[in-house]
């Protein structure tokens, strides 16, 4: 059976802001049902015009965009309570690809109704505003991972992010997270090779930083590995749910 939003697992994290009665009746009645995918499905093409949006319930995936040489560059990495689709719903054609990389639910919202939304529930409207907003805001931060941060740094600085972030859902126990990507996937989100990356990888291990094998990530001191990432700010904005 799909979730009720009154009974949505992600309202009980801390992460995310609380929502009126009157607001959960609303987004009940604004989903439009529940889907469930398996790792490597294609949730939203890169070109295409989807009639959907979804909510991250569970799962992890990919957000990334391929160039015309085939090359592939990872935007970020999708996670519980990520609105997804938004693109499409307001430009007519994704600018990337979403793919699930573990079994997904997928909260489904029909991108008709977001007009709708923005005409009877302004603070929600808002909340969308919002969320384009630090998406934003991200991708800035990754650019400057990417372009002025040495390869050391710029791991560091992400798995910092990815670490916050998963303590803020409640994936994070004895400072352990489970973390299913590939290495190429790393590699290809902060424009490193697959050797750099494994270089990089073992420095950080070496210097008891962190640590990822086995689809865990293992951080040991979470405070020097943002210094070496040149994260200045380990707060995690509290954000809305849609």
């Amino acid at each position: 059976m799909p979730t009720q939003c009154k009974n949505c697992p992600l309202r009980r994290r801390d992460l995310f802001e609380d929502l009126t009665a009157d607001e959960v009746a609303y987004m009940q009645r604004f989903k439009a049902g529940e889907l469930i995918v398996e790792p490597g499905t294609q949730i939203l093409m890169q070109g295409s015009n989807s009639p959907q949006l979804f909510t991250v319930l569970s799962g992890m995936g990919l957000r990334y965009k391929l160039l015309s040489n085939g090359k592939r560059q990872v935007l970020n990495l999708i996670m519980p309570g990520d609105f997804i689709g938004l693109q499409a719903g307001l430009l007519s054609e994704m600018g990337h690809s979403v793919e699930a990389t573990t079994r997904m639910t997928l909260c489904v919202f029909d991108r008709a109704s977001v007009w709708s939304l923005f005409k009877d529930q302004p603070h929600r409207a808002f909340d969308v505003t919002w969320l384009a907003a630090i998406e934003e805001h991200f991708l800035g931060d990754a650019l400057s991972a990417v372009g002025q941060r040495s390869a050391l740094q710029a791991m560091a600085w992400a798995f910092t992010r990815i670490f916050l972030r998963g303590e803020a859902l409640g994936l994070v126990e004895n400072r352990r997270m489970r973390f299913p990507y590939k290495q190429q996937d790393i590699a290809d989100a902060l424009g490193l090779s697959l050797v750099h990356t494994n270089k990089t990888l073992a420095t950080l291990r070496g210097r008891q930083l962190a640590q990822w094998s086995d689809g865990v990530l293992q951080v040991t001191d979470i405070e020097e590995l943002a210094e070496v990432g040149l994260v200045d700010d380990l707060d995690v904005r509290k954000r809305p749910i849609i």
